[in-house]
């Protein structure tokens, strides 16, 4: 049933491009809102347009710097909810601490749910992400949280790639991802192979096996998050040594922090591919061996489905 009411969308300042592309896509302008800093740091929000009576959609990536888009996000829902908005949809493509996921040492929290709790505190009606670290997320939540896949864009862009799949594995750069891989795999009509990784601390990692047969084949890498790029090189050296022809990547969220830029340009892989849930910086765009594709349309079709109260399942893959 059409909704009686519009809907505005409004950036958040960690992924300006993409929000100007969801809207494109929705052929109307992003909203006006003032964010700055007052002179001690302090985040400074105003809604520049009437929000009474809408539903509004804020789309922020809670990516580094981290605890500033956090609380940036968090702020502005705080804003929209003083300004009587009837609904206040978090758009977040990356959803940050998402990673500390569980308890895994005796003393240690999950942040996961802090933001989960965090968010709904600061007002937020609806949650849309894509690609979480971990499917259990959405249960820390106690609003509704649509979780999107990348893997309608990825699949596509795989199948123009390589239009011939029998010389083709997908791999699983660890356990973990491997119902993810397995998931690529069955849509492509394609082998499976699994890297057996050990990480002995955070941001380090050692490949101990590969589970699989990759000789003479083109291997590609399926992960959701690339942080330091010690897993991705690691696993693609390990995947040449075994026979792999040529070594791709398809991971959805872009960290690439400390020394991953230059990790991916030194390792052995063909090519990178990247959404843009998280903005490149200048040196990752004038990496050769990174592509970026967009996902605009997935979360243009998941706000309009949302006004309308229109079912989102035709977007899952």
């Amino acid at each position: 049933m059409p909704a009686s009411h519009d809907f505005k969308v409004f950036a958040g300042s960690s992924n300006l491009g993409l929000t100007e592309r969801i809207c494109g896509y929705l052929k109307r302008p992003v909203s006006q809102a003032h964010l700055g800093r007052f002179s001690d740091g302090e985040i400074n929000v105003e809604i520049k347009e009437n929000v009474r009576g809408h539903d509004i959609f804020v789309v922020q990536s809670t990516c580094p710097p981290v605890n500033d888009h956090l609380m940036e996000l968090l702020i502005v829902a705080d804003a929209l909810k003083r300004a009587s908005a009837a609904s206040i949809n978090a758009v977040i493509p990356y959803y940050g601490y998402a990673r500390q996921d569980r308890k895994v040492a005796a003393r240690t929290p999950i942040t996961a749910k802090l933001v989960a709790d965090l968010m709904e505190t600061a007002g937020f009606t609806r949650v849309i992400s894509m690609d979480m670290h971990a499917g259990q997320i959405q249960g820390f939540f106690s609003i509704p949280t649509d979780h999107l896949y990348a893997s309608p864009v990825f699949l596509d862009d795989i199948r123009v790639k390589f239009p011939e799949t029998e010389n083709v594995v997908i791999v699983s750069p660890d356990a973990g991802g491997v119902e993810r891989a397995r998931a690529y795999s069955k849509r492509l009509n394609t082998s499976l192979a699994i890297i057996d990784k050990r990480r002995p601390r955070p941001n380090a990692s050692e490949v101990m096996n590969l589970i699989g047969d990759v000789k003479g084949k083109d291997a590609l890498i399926i992960d959701d998050i690339v942080d330091t790029a010690g897993t991705l090189a690691q696993g693609a050296a390990a995947l040449k040594d075994k026979g792999a022809r040529r070594v791709f990547a398809y991971c959805v969220h872009p960290i690439l922090s400390g020394p991953a830029i230059s990790r991916i340009e030194a390792s052995v892989l063909e090519e990178a591919v990247f959404t843009d849930t998280v903005p490149l910086s200048a040196e990752a765009q004038a990496c050769k061996k990174i592509r970026v594709v967009g996902t605009e349309r997935l979360f243009g079709e998941a706000i309009t489905r949302i006004h309308r109260a229109e079912s989102l399942s035709s977007l899952f893959v």
